[in-house]
């Protein structure tokens, strides 16, 4: 009698320990390569290092990643927000070099994002193109677009003892000792969390995400909301273009897509905080946050670019397999 009722409680021990795997892998995997890498670089741990890793790793990355968790929420993404960037860059420098006050030209770059969002929407809400095929669309037209209004991709550099000082002052400044490109991550990253948890949009966006028809029967207009949520990715993604303007002070055609494949990685692994597999905001900042501490610490070991992306690919890997093989016991 004792055998048989301690049987299936050693059984499920496998099953518990992959649940619980699938649930904390990104938090066991966060931990988990910070001790690596705090074991295996002796400046990783230095105040330096850890401030670099959130200005330089984490801070564009993450307002990008952002802008997908919009797009990732859905039920779709967004191939295009390197474009948005890229576009914000453009508008952004191109007034500032014509003299317009800092404060007109960020506008400008915010709606020069939020067109690109409103392009993809016409497409996706207004035509009814898949978000796959319609972003990418946009990613290639945008670039070319690039291409012609640089002559062939030349780079439009700001002259070092021209940059206003409230352009600096986005890029370089501190308020109260923090970067000021760290605060308007974080300020972006609290928005986005509130509109999700508590604003009637937010509720209406995800559950669009995951049960479209049963939002459609309820007489909710899908489209509308699907629309404004492209045009808020655009607008978001284009914050990180401004930033990234400010702080590098030149415009270099395309550059914004170098945040898109971390981008999507980041999105999905926060999708393994959701006991439901759905993007969340959390989870995405603490994707970008294993990413940017693996890309940071794979440097500290001296390993090239090429080895850093095959580690970044694996990580990835390891912890979207731990949830899927944790959903599937479940099934």
């Amino acid at each position: 009698m004792s055998v048989s009722t301690s049987t299936p409680a050693v059984a499920s021990l496998p099953h518990r320990l992959l649940d619980h795997l699938g649930r904390y892998g990104l938090i066991l995997a966060l931990v988990g390569v910070f001790v690596v890498f705090a074991a295996a670089a002796p400046t990783f741990l230095s105040v330096a290092n850890l401030q670099s890793i959130l200005v330089n790793n984490f801070t564009l990355l993450a307002i990008v990643s952002v802008a997908m968790t919009f797009a990732v929420s859905s039920g779709g993404i967004d191939l295009s927000v390197g474009t948005a960037v890229d576009f914000a860059s453009f508008a952004f420098v191109s007034l500032v070099l014509a003299g317009q006050p800092v404060a007109i030209a960020a506008l400008a770059g915010l709606a020069a994002g939020g067109l690109v969002g409103a392009f993809n929407a016409l497409l996706i809400s207004g035509i009814g193109i898949s978000p796959f095929l319609a972003t990418l669309g946009t990613l290639f037209i945008g670039r070319s677009i690039q291409q012609m209004l640089t002559d062939g991709g030349n780079p439009v550099y700001l002259p070092p003892n021209g940059v206003p000082a409230a352009f600096r002052f986005l890029g370089h400044g501190t308020i109260g000792g923090f970067p000021v490109p760290l605060i308007v991550a974080i300020g972006i990253i609290v928005v986005a969390a509130i509109v999700f948890a508590r604003s009637r949009f937010g509720r209406v966006v995800l559950s669009v995400g995951i049960q479209p028809s049963v939002v459609r029967y309820s007489g909710i207009a899908i489209r509308a909301h699907v629309a404004i949520t492209f045009v808020i990715a655009g607008i978001v993604a284009a914050a990180a273009g401004l930033i990234l303007t400010a702080t590098v002070t030149v415009y270099i055609p395309s550059s914004g897509n170098a945040f898109l494949l971390n981008a999507i990685g980041a999105t999905f692994i926060g999708t393994t905080l959701s006991p439901l597999g759905r993007p969340n905001v959390l989870g995405t900042v603490l994707g970008v946050l294993l990413l940017s501490i693996v890309a940071n610490g794979l440097l500290l070991t001296g390993l090239n670019f090429y080895w850093q992306q095959v580690g970044t690919g694996a990580l990835i890997f390891a912890v979207l397999s731990l949830s899927f093989m944790n959903k599937k016991g479940r099934s």
